[in-house]
């Protein structure tokens, strides 16, 4: 094992940790950031918008770059890239500059990333590969919790505040520490600019307007209202229309983005598609708690991190744990794989009977549960999808693997979006209407006078407060259901497409 590597993995994790802190950091912190560079709400959506949109892109053209300039070259590029579009942002005032440093700060993610996968295959051999890939999985399960904290960090409370700008400008050292860690570890392969001759062009600029306009799409929906906007409607044609011509060029060009040929091998086609239904699951189950906390019982980013910290940490034990697991023979992923995906529906089923009385604490045994169900169904999909995967296939299988990972990430939004939308307006009309048909012993006693005049000490404000917390109560009630319908879907399919596989010390000694 060349531990010059492994320094190198251990450097593009933490400039993987910095682009995931930089997403959802931004994101906890959307309203201070708002206020601080003076844009409204309708600017807010884009701001994030963007940075999904330009990280699907990034993600899917990242393996291309890294063959043909050498890992170690691209990979100090990009993490350059991040920290000079995210320090800059707090110092601009222009709405198109700070869109323009938005992009290429989603684009960075996006880049940054498939790097993970690819040096995690490249430095940890057949009989530890395992955990190179638990090394991969943080990226998905532990970093995003994180934000919290690091969120409450620059927030701080009361007078003990940092400031926002700090959630961009902690690029600065964490960038360094991971480019240094990078460029002593990894070393420099020949580059290969022959293969600009043969560059996929069309695939990248298919890949920036199919996925650019699917993205968009899902996320500005619901607040344009779908399809009753010239803007919504002209984007979904785009997508329809060159999503497919996509997917035909990468299958017919010879230095593809992507190998499309590989999803003709069942394991890493349902790969791709648990990993898609994962992201969407358990966004939801790592987020809707938070939401919950801050909308029903007002709590700050600081004090919500005991509970997405602490759970967080967890997956430092946890994805270890399954990655020894599954190293031995006689452990088959598939069972591993559904055991994870039947905690992760239990736990979805245990959020949904929260009330409005809940403040955090009957939280902790269901975010547990959904921590170790995280690593048992990232880690065994991982396996089942990696071991069909020759190593020239890595890049290709990178670029496949991490694309529909962004998209289900715009997915999450768009489906939570839709659950508001549809379940919200129903609590409230009916939770509405309840209180008007007991209003001599509801709206009389907290809001209105026998007169109907208003009861003074604003009782009535207080009423529609409580109508407008339980409504928010049974709408997120509602999506953790949702997510365990989902769940249980993938269950059903997990039965069906995938076949059995060995470790990789075993399985990629029979390639």
């Amino acid at each position: 094992m060349d531990v010059k590597l492994l320094i190198a993995l251990a450097g593009i994790i933490i400039a993987a940790m910095s682009v995931e802190l930089n997403d959802a950091v931004s994101s906890a912190l959307l309203g201070d950031i708002s206020g601080g560079l003076g844009f409204t709400h309708d600017p807010g959506t884009w701001f994030s918008s963007l940075y999904l949109t330009a990280e699907v892109f990034g993600m899917s053209v990242s393996p291309w770059f890294l063959l043909t300039l050498s890992i170690r070259r691209w990979g100090l590029l990009v993490i350059a890239l991040t920290c000079i579009s995210t320090v800059a942002i707090p110092w601009t005032s222009n709405l198109t500059v700070l869109y323009a440093l938005r992009i290429l700060q989603g684009m960075s993610e996006g880049l940054t990333i498939p790097l993970v996968f690819t040096i995690a295959l490249r430095a940890l051999g057949p009989p530890i590969r395992l955990f190179g890939l638990a090394a991969y999985s943080m990226t998905a399960t532990m970093f995003p919790s994180l934000a919290a904290g690091f969120a409450a960090l620059w927030e701080g409370a009361g007078d003990a505040t940092l400031g926002w700008q700090f959630a961009f400008w902690q690029a600065i050292p964490i960038g360094a520490v991971a480019a240094s860690l990078l460029w002593y570890g990894m070393p420099q392969d020949p580059p290969k600019y022959e293969r600009f001759r043969i560059i996929d062009w069309r695939g990248m600029l298919l890949s920036l307007i199919g996925f650019g306009s699917l993205t968009t799409m899902l996320q500005q929906g619901d607040r344009l209202d779908w399809f009753n906007s010239d803007l919504i409607c002209i984007l979904a044609l785009v997508s329809v229309a060159t999503i497919p011509l996509f997917v035909w060029n990468e299958w017919c060009h010879e230095a593809p983005l992507m190998r499309i040929q590989l999803l003709t091998r069942r394991n890493f086609a349902y790969g791709l598609v648990a990993l898609f239904t994962f992201i969407v699951v358990s966004g939801a189950g790592s987020t809707l708690p938070t939401e919950y906390l801050q909308e029903v019982q007002s709590f700050r980013p600081l004090q919500s991190f005991a509970l997405t910290g602490g759970i967080a940490l967890t997956q430092l034990v946890f994805l270890p744990l399954v990655a020894v697991l599954l190293n031995f023979e006689r452990v088959d992923p598939r069972v591993v794989h559904f055991l994870g995906l039947g905690l992760l529906l239990g736990a979805c089923i245990g959020d949904s009977l929260l009330t409005s009385v809940w403040m955090g604490g009957e939280f902790y045994l269901w975010q547990l549960t959904i921590s170790a169900s995280e690593a048992m169904v990232v880690m065994s999909l991982l396996q089942l999808a990696t071991n069909t995967i020759k190593p020239p296939e890595g890049p290709y299988a990178s670029a496949l693997v991490n694309t529909p990972r962004a998209l289900g990430e715009a997915t999450s939004v768009w489906l939570f979006q839709l659950i508001e939308r549809w379940r919200g307006g129903l609590h409230s009309s009916r939770l509405t209407d309840q209180a008007g048909q007991e209003r001599y012993t509801t709206v009389y006693a907290q809001g209105l006078l026998p007169s109907g005049l208003p009861r003074p000490g604003g009782g009535l404000a207080a009423l529609n407060e409580t109508i407008r917390l339980q409504g928010t109560v049974l709408t997120l009630s509602d999506a953790f259901l949702v997510m365990a319908a989902i769940t249980a879907a993938l269950m059903v399919v997990m039965l069906i497409l995938p076949v059995r596989t060995y470790p990789p010390r075993i399985a990629l000694l029979q390639q």
